[in-house]
């Protein structure tokens, strides 16, 4: 780990090296991100509540999600864009190194103007937490903290499916936007306003509901079951296929060349 720290700390001297830049892409990343929130605000000017989840139940939901989604995109930029790697046959590089594949591809790139994202996800989620009426305890303290990390280790999951992808396709398609972006922007919503179908897809396939849908019913009061407080512990057991996947897709890989 202390290679992926130095390589953090390279990237970051990098990016500031051109600080004007930095800094507007900062801005702009703030004005993208809450053109989310004033949306899910917006929806609430018209209902009071979307099957029983209120403004700041849902505005908890889209924060951890959020939360999660930035923190790959700051720290597990490398994953996020491993097409390039291909692309570029600088995969071909990383297989000669004596090192760890996936950390090798983590150090490969960051990008730090997301962090702007991750502070505002937990601003928005202190702000709905104040407006909650939560009875307060450890196991509460722990099913939040246990939802902020399988957030993380979701998408870093689906973020490997995603560069295992790319060992057959080359270029990564935008198919895998579905299962990325598409699933972030239905994830920050509680899983449970949508239909069955898709209740049981975000459950099974893709374990979003483990995130923040089962887990939130239990920090909210709405249940009292541990099974749901620690329900996100079953994310583990998902990023268990994806590493295989990877790894899998990795054997198959074909080099470029020189």
């Amino acid at each position: 780990m202390k290679i992926y720290f130095k390589s953090l700390a390279m990237h970051l001297k990098g990016e500031l090296e051109y600080r004007v830049d930095f800094i507007l892409s900062f801005l702009s990343q703030i004005l993208v991100f809450f053109t989310y929130y004033f949306i899910i605000i917006a929806l609430f000017t018209k209902f009071e509540h979307i099957k029983g989840f209120t403004l700041y139940e849902v505005l908890l939901c889209f924060s951890i999600i959020q939360f999660g989604f930035s923190f790959n995109e700051v720290f597990a930029r490398g994953i996020d864009k491993f097409d390039d790697l291909i692309i570029q046959g600088n995969f071909d590089r990383l297989l000669l190194r004596p090192r760890n594949i996936i950390l090798q591809v983590l150090c490969s790139n960051s990008d730090f103007v997301k962090v702007s994202r991750l502070i505002q996800a937990l601003i928005i989620m202190f702000i709905a937490t104040i407006h909650l009426s939560i009875d307060w305890n450890i196991t509460r303290v722990i099913t939040l903290l246990l939802m902020l990390l399988s957030s993380c280790i979701i998408f870093f999951g689906i973020f490997l499916m995603a560069a295992a992808y790319c060992f057959f396709t080359i270029q990564g398609l935008e198919v895998r936007n579905v299962f990325t972006d598409g699933g972030k922007h239905m994830a920050q919503y509680p899983i449970g306003v949508f239909q069955k179908g898709f209740v049981y897809f975000f459950t099974f396939v893709i374990p979003y509901a483990f995130v923040n849908y089962y887990p939130l019913l239990y920090f909210l009061g709405k249940k009292d079951s541990l099974f749901y407080a620690f329900s996100p512990l079953l994310v583990l057991l998902y990023l268990i296929p994806c590493i295989i996947i990877f790894y899998w897709g990795m054997k198959r890989y074909t080099s470029v060349g020189s």
